[in-house]
């Protein structure tokens, strides 16, 4: 085993290898992330053609209407989790070709029909300021790089207005409803700062490499690391008014825009925190989630939900256990 396993109970990277035509991009992620293949590799190119070829992309793809969207014509958020909006943060996530002419086509389509007139992305059929949410706009700018627009305007647009949403910087506009105030508040979480939506915007913030981030972007980034290390991520209790949320502790894919512990502690990673003690509780119960076999089960799902089903709740989980190696990468264990 590689000497970032030493934490294992066992070595599941020959199971993510394996060839997989119902998650095919798992092996892609495997090459690419763990073992640092490059893109012209054969085996990653091979690896990167299944991924169009078999399992959930193509399910996807071939429910979307000649024009780009999903669904119905539109904001696209809603029917959850098969609308417009939806498809475009699970292609990114399932690893599609970002050069394909249908995966083009529904970015187009959303950035025609999903940006409000204040840049932001918005929640609602016919898109208004108050319908944007950090969560919302973590999940489709991240996706957007992803995806290969990157220097789209509208996409840098929406990007400054996620940084200034955070940091409060040049007379940012709040609204009562939908993104509420500085530092990741939100009307949906009784306009206190909310978790989930921390780590959405994080993990779009991080998509930007460190020697390109504006002086804004990297305060934001600053702000989100204070707000997640404010709290034990392993408790995870968070501005909340009634209970913590469960979904905390059910590791799952993909997450939309709830987040879980592995997340918080995936962004404050690549935030530089690794070796930060406030993080040692939440590693341990991350680690404690494995098998017998060095594997990690799902805890939450969109089963029935999407266009195409990922993985069996309850069960070893490709997914999450390929998440859980991504971060271990980055330890120098034992802790």
């Amino acid at each position: 085993m590689t000497s970032w396993n030493n934490p294992l109970k066992a070595d599941s990277l020959p199971w993510l290898l394996e060839p997989d035509p119902v998650n095919p991009a798992i092996r892609y992620f495997a090459l690419t992330d763990l073992l640092g293949r490059a893109a012209d590799d054969p085996e990653v190119q091979e690896a990167r053609a299944a991924i169009m070829a078999t399992g959930p992309v193509p399910a996807i793809l071939d429910a979307q209407h000649p024009d780009g969207y999903w669904v119905k014509p539109g904001g696209g958020y809603s029917p959850k989790y098969r609308s417009t909006i939806w498809q475009i943060i699970f292609l990114a996530e399932l690893g599609a070709d970002a050069g394909d002419e249908r995966v083009q086509r529904g970015c187009e389509y959303v950035l025609e029909h999903s940006i409000a007139k204040n840049g932001a992305f918005s929640a609602y059929q016919k898109p208004v300021p108050s319908g944007a949410a950090p969560c919302l706009n973590g999940n489709l700018i991240w996706a957007m790089l992803r995806l290969g627009f990157r220097d789209d305007g509208r996409v840098q647009t929406a990007l400054d207005w996620l940084a200034r949403s955070i940091t409060a910087e040049r007379d940012f506009q709040y609204l009562k409803s939908g993104t509420c105030g500085p530092g990741f508040c939100c009307s949906a979480n009784e306009w206190q700062p909310c978790a989930w939506g921390a780590n959405k915007a994080l993990k779009a913030l991080l998509a930007i490499p460190a020697p390109e981030r504006s002086p804004t972007i990297q305060h934001a980034l600053d702000r989100g690391a204070e707000f997640l290390l404010s709290r034990d991520p392993a408790v995870a209790d968070y501005p909340y008014t009634q209970r913590v949320s469960s979904t905390w502790f059910k590791l799952g894919f993909p997450l939309t825009y709830w987040s879980d512990v592995l997340e918080t502690v995936q962004n404050l990673v690549d935030l530089g925190y690794s070796d930060d003690p406030r993080l040692a509780n939440a590693i341990q119960f991350i680690l404690d989630k494995q098998d017998a076999q060095g594997r990690w089960k799902l805890g939450n799902s969109l089963k029935g939900k999407m266009w195409s089903d990922i993985e069996q709740k309850g069960r070893p989980s490709k997914w999450v256990t390929l998440r859980a190696l991504r971060m271990q990468q980055t330890f120098e264990f034992p802790l």
